[in-house]
Protein backbone atom coordinates (compact mmCIF):
# COMPACT_ATOMS: atom_id res chain seq x y z
CA UNK A 1 0.00 0.00 0.00
CA UNK A 2 2.01 2.95 -1.49
CA UNK A 3 1.62 6.50 0.14
CA UNK A 4 -0.56 9.26 -2.01
CA UNK A 5 1.07 11.96 -0.07
CA UNK A 6 4.74 11.98 -1.22
CA UNK A 7 5.56 14.15 2.23
CA UNK A 8 4.78 11.21 4.18
CA UNK A 9 6.74 8.83 2.47
CA UNK A 10 10.01 10.80 3.08
CA UNK A 11 12.35 9.60 6.46
CA UNK A 12 12.33 10.46 9.27
CA UNK A 13 15.76 11.78 8.80
CA UNK A 14 14.86 13.53 5.59
CA UNK A 15 11.87 15.51 7.84
CA UNK A 16 13.76 16.68 10.00
CA UNK A 17 16.49 18.13 8.10
CA UNK A 18 13.27 19.66 6.13
CA UNK A 19 11.78 21.19 8.72
CA UNK A 20 15.50 22.54 10.51
CA UNK A 21 15.99 24.04 6.93
CA UNK A 22 12.41 25.54 6.79
CA UNK A 23 11.01 23.34 3.65
CA UNK A 24 7.51 23.14 5.24
CA UNK A 25 6.32 23.12 9.35
CA UNK A 26 5.32 20.59 11.49
CA UNK A 27 1.98 21.98 11.11
CA UNK A 28 2.09 20.88 7.56
CA UNK A 29 3.79 17.67 7.94
CA UNK A 30 1.38 16.51 10.64
CA UNK A 31 -1.59 17.26 8.51
CA UNK A 32 -0.54 15.53 5.46
CA UNK A 33 0.13 12.50 8.35
CA UNK A 34 -3.40 12.84 9.86
CA UNK A 35 -4.77 13.39 5.80
CA UNK A 36 -3.31 10.10 5.36
CA UNK A 37 -4.34 8.56 8.40
CA UNK A 38 -8.08 9.31 7.27
CA UNK A 39 -7.50 7.80 4.12
CA UNK A 40 -5.85 4.56 5.00
CA UNK A 41 -7.49 3.80 8.42
CA UNK A 42 -10.88 2.34 6.92
CA UNK A 43 -8.70 -0.71 6.03
CA UNK A 44 -5.34 -0.99 7.65
CA UNK A 45 -7.06 -0.37 11.51
CA UNK A 46 -3.51 0.93 12.67
CA UNK A 47 -5.08 3.37 15.48
CA UNK A 48 -7.23 2.77 18.19
CA UNK A 49 -7.52 6.70 19.34
CA UNK A 50 -6.58 9.57 16.97
CA UNK A 51 -5.78 12.48 18.78
CA UNK A 52 -5.81 14.97 16.06
CA UNK A 53 -6.77 17.83 17.51
CA UNK A 54 -4.13 18.11 20.36
CA UNK A 55 -1.71 17.17 17.68
CA UNK A 56 -1.96 19.97 15.93
CA UNK A 57 -1.87 22.20 18.52
CA UNK A 58 1.39 20.88 19.49
CA UNK A 59 2.30 21.37 15.89
CA UNK A 60 2.01 24.97 15.90
CA UNK A 61 3.92 25.07 19.49
CA UNK A 62 6.53 23.32 17.72
CA UNK A 63 6.74 25.71 14.74
CA UNK A 64 6.38 28.90 17.54
CA UNK A 65 9.59 27.25 19.23
CA UNK A 66 11.13 26.66 15.61
CA UNK A 67 10.50 30.42 14.78
CA UNK A 68 11.88 31.76 18.02
CA UNK A 69 15.45 29.86 18.09
CA UNK A 70 14.21 27.46 20.82
CA UNK A 71 13.97 24.09 19.01
CA UNK A 72 14.02 21.31 21.58
CA UNK A 73 15.95 18.50 19.63
CA UNK A 74 15.78 17.26 16.24
CA UNK A 75 12.90 15.20 16.43
CA UNK A 76 11.14 18.89 17.51
CA UNK A 77 7.43 18.95 15.23
CA UNK A 78 8.00 14.80 14.55
CA UNK A 79 4.82 12.83 14.65
CA UNK A 80 4.92 9.49 15.52
CA UNK A 81 2.42 7.04 17.46
CA UNK A 82 2.28 4.65 20.16
CA UNK A 83 1.15 1.18 20.93
CA UNK A 84 -2.21 1.50 23.27
CA UNK A 85 0.13 -0.74 26.50
CA UNK A 86 2.13 2.93 26.95
CA UNK A 87 0.28 5.54 29.60
CA UNK A 88 -0.79 8.74 28.05
CA UNK A 89 -1.75 11.33 30.28
CA UNK A 90 -5.04 12.54 28.93
CA UNK A 91 -5.45 10.04 26.27
CA UNK A 92 -7.03 6.96 26.84
CA UNK A 93 -4.84 3.54 27.42
CA UNK A 94 -7.00 0.26 26.65
CA UNK A 95 -4.27 -2.79 26.19
CA UNK A 96 -6.57 -3.49 23.20
CA UNK A 97 -8.79 -5.23 25.49
CA UNK A 98 -12.54 -4.61 27.39
CA UNK A 99 -10.98 -4.85 30.85
CA UNK A 100 -9.24 -0.91 30.26
CA UNK A 101 -11.97 0.03 27.56
CA UNK A 102 -12.38 3.26 28.71
CA UNK A 103 -9.10 3.76 31.52
CA UNK A 104 -7.76 7.39 30.79
CA UNK A 105 -4.36 7.78 32.46
CA UNK A 106 -3.08 10.70 34.72
CA UNK A 107 0.39 10.71 33.97
CA UNK A 108 2.88 9.59 30.76
CA UNK A 109 4.44 6.69 30.36
CA UNK A 110 8.71 7.71 30.41
CA UNK A 111 8.78 6.86 26.97
CA UNK A 112 6.00 9.40 25.79
CA UNK A 113 7.63 11.97 28.13
CA UNK A 114 10.89 11.67 26.46
CA UNK A 115 9.53 12.08 23.31
CA UNK A 116 7.38 15.16 24.29
CA UNK A 117 10.35 17.10 25.81
CA UNK A 118 12.25 16.05 22.33
CA UNK A 119 9.38 17.98 20.53
CA UNK A 120 7.63 15.21 18.97
CA UNK A 121 3.82 14.91 18.08
CA UNK A 122 1.49 12.38 19.31
CA UNK A 123 -0.89 11.24 16.82
CA UNK A 124 -2.88 8.94 18.99
CA UNK A 125 -2.43 5.31 20.22
CA UNK A 126 -1.73 2.08 18.13
CA UNK A 127 -3.72 -1.03 17.74
CA UNK A 128 -2.53 -4.46 19.28
CA UNK A 129 -3.02 -7.66 20.83
CA UNK A 130 -5.19 -7.86 23.73
CA UNK A 131 -2.63 -7.27 26.57
CA UNK A 132 0.56 -7.64 24.16
CA UNK A 133 -0.48 -11.93 24.14
CA UNK A 134 -0.67 -12.92 20.41
CA UNK A 135 1.44 -12.93 17.14
CA UNK A 136 -1.02 -11.84 14.84
CA UNK A 137 -3.23 -8.48 16.06
CA UNK A 138 -6.42 -10.81 16.51
CA UNK A 139 -6.85 -11.03 19.70
CA UNK A 140 -7.43 -7.37 19.91
CA UNK A 141 -11.01 -6.56 21.35
CA UNK A 142 -11.74 -3.72 18.57
CA UNK A 143 -10.85 -5.43 15.83
CA UNK A 144 -7.03 -6.65 13.98
CA UNK A 145 -5.07 -4.34 12.20
CA UNK A 146 -4.60 -5.06 8.81
CA UNK A 147 -1.16 -5.71 6.67
CA UNK A 148 -0.59 -2.78 4.55
CA UNK A 149 0.75 -5.12 1.90
CA UNK A 150 -2.38 -6.81 1.69
CA UNK A 151 -5.09 -6.18 4.00
CA UNK A 152 -6.37 -9.89 3.64
CA UNK A 153 -2.87 -10.92 5.76
CA UNK A 154 -2.10 -9.96 9.19
CA UNK A 155 -0.24 -7.31 10.63
CA UNK A 156 1.78 -9.31 13.14
CA UNK A 157 1.60 -9.10 16.86
CA UNK A 158 1.61 -7.60 19.22
CA UNK A 159 2.36 -4.38 18.16
CA UNK A 160 1.24 -5.11 14.67
CA UNK A 161 -0.41 -1.25 14.85
CA UNK A 162 2.70 0.09 15.47
CA UNK A 163 3.85 -2.33 12.77
CA UNK A 164 1.10 -1.45 10.18
CA UNK A 165 1.05 2.37 10.92
CA UNK A 166 4.97 2.34 9.62
CA UNK A 167 4.40 0.02 6.76
CA UNK A 168 1.37 2.63 5.39
CA UNK A 169 2.94 5.60 5.94
CA UNK A 170 1.13 6.97 8.84
CA UNK A 171 3.94 7.68 10.81
CA UNK A 172 7.34 7.97 10.33
CA UNK A 173 7.95 6.01 13.55
CA UNK A 174 6.37 4.52 16.03
CA UNK A 175 6.91 2.52 19.51
CA UNK A 176 6.38 -0.75 20.19
CA UNK A 177 7.03 -3.35 23.24
CA UNK A 178 8.98 -6.63 22.43
CA UNK A 179 8.75 -9.53 24.64
CA UNK A 180 9.87 -12.40 22.72
CA UNK A 181 9.68 -10.93 19.23
CA UNK A 182 6.71 -8.66 19.84
CA UNK A 183 8.02 -5.59 17.51
CA UNK A 184 10.53 -7.81 15.58
CA UNK A 185 7.59 -10.17 13.87
CA UNK A 186 4.90 -7.63 13.09
CA UNK A 187 7.93 -5.80 11.23
CA UNK A 188 9.15 -8.95 9.22
CA UNK A 189 5.54 -9.33 8.40
CA UNK A 190 5.11 -5.69 7.42
CA UNK A 191 8.38 -4.66 5.26
CA UNK A 192 9.55 -2.23 7.97
CA UNK A 193 12.68 -2.52 10.54
CA UNK A 194 12.18 -3.45 14.05
CA UNK A 195 14.55 -2.80 16.75
CA UNK A 196 14.40 -4.89 20.26
CA UNK A 197 17.44 -3.14 22.28
CA UNK A 198 19.06 -4.23 25.16
CA UNK A 199 16.87 -5.23 27.98
CA UNK A 200 17.12 -2.38 30.51
CA UNK A 201 18.09 0.56 27.98
CA UNK A 202 14.65 2.20 27.92
CA UNK A 203 12.73 2.90 30.59
CA UNK A 204 9.54 0.82 31.00
CA UNK A 205 7.83 3.24 33.54
CA UNK A 206 4.31 3.69 32.27
CA UNK A 207 4.26 0.59 29.92
CA UNK A 208 1.56 -1.80 31.30
CA UNK A 209 3.87 -4.81 31.76
CA UNK A 210 3.75 -8.52 29.87
CA UNK A 211 6.17 -10.06 31.31
CA UNK A 212 8.52 -7.98 33.18
CA UNK A 213 11.98 -9.85 32.99
CA UNK A 214 11.24 -9.73 29.19
CA UNK A 215 9.67 -7.00 28.22
CA UNK A 216 11.93 -3.67 26.25
CA UNK A 217 10.56 -0.78 24.17
CA UNK A 218 10.80 -1.18 20.84
CA UNK A 219 10.85 1.06 17.63
CA UNK A 220 9.58 0.62 14.33
CA UNK A 221 11.08 2.72 11.31
CA UNK A 222 11.58 2.86 7.92
CA UNK A 223 15.20 2.44 8.05
CA UNK A 224 18.82 1.83 10.51
CA UNK A 225 19.08 5.35 10.55
CA UNK A 226 15.75 6.76 11.73
CA UNK A 227 15.81 3.70 14.03
CA UNK A 228 18.82 5.38 15.33
CA UNK A 229 17.99 8.85 15.88
CA UNK A 230 14.97 8.07 17.83
CA UNK A 231 16.87 5.20 20.42
CA UNK A 232 19.49 7.74 21.34
CA UNK A 233 16.13 10.21 22.40
CA UNK A 234 15.13 7.00 24.17
CA UNK A 235 18.27 5.51 26.22
CA UNK A 236 19.37 7.08 29.53
CA UNK A 237 18.36 6.38 32.96
CA UNK A 238 15.21 7.04 34.51
CA UNK A 239 14.61 7.24 39.04
CA UNK A 240 11.02 6.32 37.95
CA UNK A 241 12.51 2.48 36.63
CA UNK A 242 15.35 0.53 38.81
CA UNK A 243 15.62 -1.88 35.96
CA UNK A 244 17.44 0.80 33.44
CA UNK A 245 20.73 1.44 33.22
CA UNK A 246 23.70 4.15 32.21
CA UNK A 247 23.92 3.06 27.90
CA UNK A 248 27.78 3.66 27.91
CA UNK A 249 27.42 5.53 24.19
CA UNK A 250 24.89 7.72 23.61
CA UNK A 251 23.73 9.30 21.34
CA UNK A 252 24.05 6.18 19.21
CA UNK A 253 26.24 6.80 15.82
CA UNK A 254 25.63 4.22 12.92
CA UNK A 255 28.80 4.60 11.18
CA UNK A 256 29.72 3.49 8.26
CA UNK A 257 30.74 -0.14 8.20
CA UNK A 258 32.54 -2.58 5.50
CA UNK A 259 31.95 -6.00 5.68
CA UNK A 260 35.20 -6.92 5.57
CA UNK A 261 36.90 -8.87 8.84
CA UNK A 262 32.81 -8.96 9.97
CA UNK A 263 32.27 -12.09 11.34
CA UNK A 264 29.22 -13.54 11.10
CA UNK A 265 27.35 -16.28 13.01
CA UNK A 266 24.43 -18.09 10.98
CA UNK A 267 22.60 -20.63 13.56
CA UNK A 268 21.81 -23.84 11.60
CA UNK A 269 18.69 -24.99 13.57
CA UNK A 270 16.62 -22.28 12.35
CA UNK A 271 17.47 -23.10 9.15
CA UNK A 272 16.92 -26.43 9.70
CA UNK A 273 13.76 -26.26 11.41
CA UNK A 274 10.89 -27.62 9.32
CA UNK A 275 8.66 -25.08 10.27
CA UNK A 276 10.91 -22.35 8.16
CA UNK A 277 9.63 -22.01 4.97
CA UNK A 278 11.83 -21.86 1.88
CA UNK A 279 11.18 -18.01 0.93
CA UNK A 280 12.49 -17.47 4.55
CA UNK A 281 15.75 -19.52 4.41
CA UNK A 282 15.96 -18.06 1.17
CA UNK A 283 15.95 -14.35 2.50
CA UNK A 284 18.79 -15.84 4.97
CA UNK A 285 20.93 -17.26 2.51
CA UNK A 286 20.74 -14.42 0.50
CA UNK A 287 21.81 -12.43 3.14
CA UNK A 288 24.42 -14.44 4.36
CA UNK A 289 25.83 -14.60 0.77
CA UNK A 290 25.64 -10.70 0.34
CA UNK A 291 27.60 -10.37 3.40
CA UNK A 292 30.34 -12.61 2.35
CA UNK A 293 30.26 -10.87 -1.16
CA UNK A 294 31.05 -7.82 1.05
CA UNK A 295 34.16 -9.45 3.12
CA UNK A 296 32.40 -11.05 5.78
CA UNK A 297 32.97 -14.19 7.16
CA UNK A 298 30.04 -16.65 7.68
CA UNK A 299 29.98 -19.54 9.27
CA UNK A 300 27.51 -22.22 10.91
CA UNK A 301 27.19 -22.64 14.32
CA UNK A 302 24.45 -24.53 16.84
CA UNK A 303 22.84 -22.58 20.17
CA UNK A 304 20.48 -25.00 22.40
CA UNK A 305 17.18 -25.88 20.80
CA UNK A 306 15.04 -23.45 19.05
CA UNK A 307 12.28 -25.79 20.49
CA UNK A 308 13.54 -26.02 24.07
CA UNK A 309 13.99 -21.86 23.89
CA UNK A 310 10.37 -21.17 23.29
CA UNK A 311 9.22 -24.09 25.41
CA UNK A 312 11.00 -21.73 28.62
CA UNK A 313 10.30 -18.21 27.05
CA UNK A 314 6.26 -19.65 26.78
CA UNK A 315 6.65 -20.86 30.05
CA UNK A 316 8.03 -17.62 32.10
CA UNK A 317 6.17 -15.04 29.99
CA UNK A 318 2.69 -17.08 31.31
CA UNK A 319 4.09 -17.37 34.45
CA UNK A 320 4.58 -13.67 34.73
CA UNK A 321 1.61 -12.56 33.09
CA UNK A 322 -0.55 -14.51 35.21
CA UNK A 323 0.79 -12.77 38.29
CA UNK A 324 0.69 -9.12 36.47
CA UNK A 325 -2.86 -9.73 35.23
CA UNK A 326 -4.08 -10.82 38.96
CA UNK A 327 -4.92 -7.05 39.97
CA UNK A 328 -7.12 -6.44 36.77
CA UNK A 329 -10.23 -7.37 39.04
CA UNK A 330 -12.83 -5.09 39.08
CA UNK A 331 -12.18 -3.91 42.32
CA UNK A 332 -8.41 -2.84 42.21
CA UNK A 333 -8.35 -1.92 38.31
CA UNK A 334 -10.45 -2.62 35.24
CA UNK A 335 -13.92 -3.03 34.28
CA UNK A 336 -16.25 -3.73 37.26
CA UNK A 337 -19.37 -6.37 36.28
CA UNK A 338 -22.84 -4.84 37.22
CA UNK A 339 -23.85 -8.51 37.43
CA UNK A 340 -22.57 -9.47 40.90
CA UNK A 341 -24.84 -10.04 43.80
CA UNK A 342 -21.48 -10.77 46.17
CA UNK A 343 -17.58 -10.18 46.01
CA UNK A 344 -16.81 -13.43 44.83
CA UNK A 345 -19.16 -13.51 41.62
CA UNK A 346 -17.50 -9.69 41.17
CA UNK A 347 -13.78 -10.58 41.01
CA UNK A 348 -15.00 -13.64 38.60
CA UNK A 349 -17.24 -11.59 36.17
CA UNK A 350 -15.54 -8.63 35.81
CA UNK A 351 -12.49 -10.99 34.56
CA UNK A 352 -15.22 -13.29 32.07
CA UNK A 353 -16.34 -10.04 30.88
CA UNK A 354 -13.03 -8.00 30.61
CA UNK A 355 -10.67 -9.83 29.65
CA UNK A 356 -10.35 -11.87 25.61
CA UNK A 357 -10.03 -16.20 25.71
CA UNK A 358 -6.29 -15.69 24.61
CA UNK A 359 -5.51 -13.95 27.90
CA UNK A 360 -7.45 -16.07 30.12
CA UNK A 361 -5.99 -19.15 28.68
CA UNK A 362 -2.65 -17.79 29.39
CA UNK A 363 -3.38 -16.47 33.11
CA UNK A 364 -4.46 -20.65 33.22
CA UNK A 365 -1.47 -21.63 31.73
CA UNK A 366 0.71 -19.23 33.79
CA UNK A 367 -0.38 -19.78 37.40
CA UNK A 368 -0.60 -23.37 36.54
CA UNK A 369 3.47 -22.80 35.92
CA UNK A 370 3.86 -21.56 39.37
CA UNK A 371 1.49 -23.60 41.33
CA UNK A 372 3.42 -25.36 44.55
CA UNK A 373 3.24 -28.70 42.63
CA UNK A 374 4.29 -28.13 39.11
CA UNK A 375 6.43 -25.19 39.67
CA UNK A 376 9.73 -27.58 40.15
CA UNK A 377 8.34 -29.38 37.16
CA UNK A 378 8.30 -26.36 34.47
CA UNK A 379 8.62 -23.19 35.75
CA UNK A 380 12.09 -23.34 37.90
CA UNK A 381 13.34 -25.87 34.90
CA UNK A 382 12.67 -22.90 32.77
CA UNK A 383 14.67 -20.75 34.67
CA UNK A 384 17.30 -23.06 34.47
CA UNK A 385 17.25 -23.28 30.26
CA UNK A 386 16.99 -19.56 30.45
CA UNK A 387 20.26 -19.29 32.08
CA UNK A 388 21.87 -21.63 30.01
CA UNK A 389 20.66 -20.21 26.63
CA UNK A 390 21.74 -16.79 27.50
CA UNK A 391 25.05 -18.23 28.31
CA UNK A 392 24.89 -19.73 25.27
CA UNK A 393 24.55 -16.53 23.01
CA UNK A 394 26.76 -14.78 24.81
CA UNK A 395 29.51 -17.22 24.09
CA UNK A 396 28.47 -16.92 20.71
CA UNK A 397 28.58 -12.90 20.36
CA UNK A 398 32.18 -12.86 22.44
CA UNK A 399 33.47 -14.84 19.66
CA UNK A 400 31.15 -13.34 16.54
CA UNK A 401 30.32 -9.64 15.89
CA UNK A 402 26.16 -11.14 14.92
CA UNK A 403 24.33 -13.67 14.41
CA UNK A 404 22.15 -13.85 11.62
CA UNK A 405 19.12 -15.64 11.42
CA UNK A 406 14.95 -15.52 10.27
CA UNK A 407 13.12 -13.27 12.10
CA UNK A 408 10.01 -15.31 11.88
CA UNK A 409 9.07 -18.74 10.43
CA UNK A 410 7.19 -17.29 7.88
CA UNK A 411 5.79 -14.51 6.35
CA UNK A 412 3.10 -13.15 7.00
CA UNK A 413 0.01 -15.36 7.00
CA UNK A 414 -3.96 -14.49 5.82
CA UNK A 415 -6.63 -12.85 8.75
CA UNK A 416 -8.49 -15.94 10.07
CA UNK A 417 -6.15 -18.75 9.47
CA UNK A 418 -7.14 -21.36 11.38
CA UNK A 419 -4.02 -22.14 13.55
CA UNK A 420 -3.53 -24.04 17.37
CA UNK A 421 -2.66 -22.07 20.42
CA UNK A 422 1.12 -24.32 19.58
CA UNK A 423 1.36 -23.01 15.80
CA UNK A 424 0.60 -19.09 16.98
CA UNK A 425 3.20 -19.48 19.52
CA UNK A 426 6.21 -20.67 16.60
CA UNK A 427 5.67 -17.13 15.15
CA UNK A 428 8.20 -16.33 17.87
CA UNK A 429 10.41 -18.95 17.31
CA UNK A 430 13.42 -16.75 16.06
CA UNK A 431 13.09 -14.22 18.11
CA UNK A 432 13.25 -15.53 21.35
CA UNK A 433 16.76 -16.17 21.74
CA UNK A 434 17.83 -12.31 22.24
CA UNK A 435 14.92 -11.84 24.19
CA UNK A 436 15.71 -14.61 26.90
CA UNK A 437 19.42 -13.13 26.78
CA UNK A 438 18.22 -9.35 26.86
CA UNK A 439 20.34 -8.89 23.75
CA UNK A 440 19.86 -6.45 21.33
CA UNK A 441 18.22 -7.39 17.93
CA UNK A 442 16.43 -5.76 14.47
CA UNK A 443 14.64 -7.12 11.80
CA UNK A 444 15.90 -5.87 8.47
CA UNK A 445 13.39 -5.88 5.83
CA UNK A 446 15.30 -8.39 2.63
CA UNK A 447 12.84 -9.53 -0.34
CA UNK A 448 9.38 -10.51 -0.88
CA UNK A 449 7.79 -13.81 -1.55
CA UNK A 450 5.98 -14.52 -5.03
CA UNK A 451 2.91 -13.34 -3.54
CA UNK A 452 4.56 -9.61 -2.90
CA UNK A 453 4.67 -9.61 1.20
CA UNK A 454 7.74 -8.88 2.84
CA UNK A 455 10.53 -11.09 3.79
CA UNK A 456 12.95 -10.19 6.74
CA UNK A 457 16.04 -11.14 8.28
CA UNK A 458 17.65 -11.22 12.39
CA UNK A 459 20.34 -9.45 12.90
CA UNK A 460 21.51 -10.09 16.96
CA UNK A 461 25.05 -8.25 18.79
CA UNK A 462 25.97 -8.48 22.55
CA UNK A 463 24.65 -6.46 25.04
CA UNK A 464 24.64 -2.38 23.98
CA UNK A 465 26.68 -3.12 20.60
CA UNK A 466 23.19 -1.61 18.90
CA UNK A 467 25.87 1.07 17.14
CA UNK A 468 27.24 -2.11 15.72
CA UNK A 469 23.79 -3.89 14.64
CA UNK A 470 22.27 -1.03 13.41
CA UNK A 471 25.47 0.25 11.19
CA UNK A 472 25.30 -3.75 9.81
CA UNK A 473 21.20 -3.22 9.44
CA UNK A 474 22.34 -0.29 7.31
CA UNK A 475 24.85 -2.31 5.32
CA UNK A 476 22.14 -4.55 4.21
CA UNK A 477 19.72 -2.38 3.40
CA UNK A 478 21.84 -0.19 1.82
CA UNK A 479 22.52 -3.35 -0.78
CA UNK A 480 18.45 -4.87 -0.37
CA UNK A 481 17.39 -1.59 -1.96
CA UNK A 482 20.56 -1.24 -4.33
CA UNK A 483 19.57 -5.01 -6.06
Amino acid sequence: MQSDNALTKRSLARHCRALAGGEYTSLELTRAYLEEIERKEPTVKAFLTLDADRALQAARESDQRRAQGMTRSELDGIPYAVKDNFCTKGLRTTCASRMLENYVPCYHASVVERLEAAGCILLGKLNMDEFAMGSSNETSAFGAARNPHDTAYVAGGSSGGSAAAVAAYEVPFSIGSDTGGSVRQPAAFCGVMGLKPTYGTISRYGMIALAPSLDCVGILAHNAEDTAIVFSALVGKDGKDATVCEYPKHPVQIMPMQGRGLRVAVVRELLDDKEVSADVIRAVTDAAQKLRDMGAMTEDISLPSPEQALAAYCILSAAEASSNMARFDGVHYGKRSTEAQNLTALYANSRAEGFGSEVKRRILFGSYMLSEHTRPLYYDRAVEARRIIRESLLDTLSRYDLILTPTAPTAAFRSGTSLTAAQRRRADLCAVYASLAGAPAVSIPFGKTAQGLPLAIQLTAAPFAEDKLLSAARMLELEAVSN
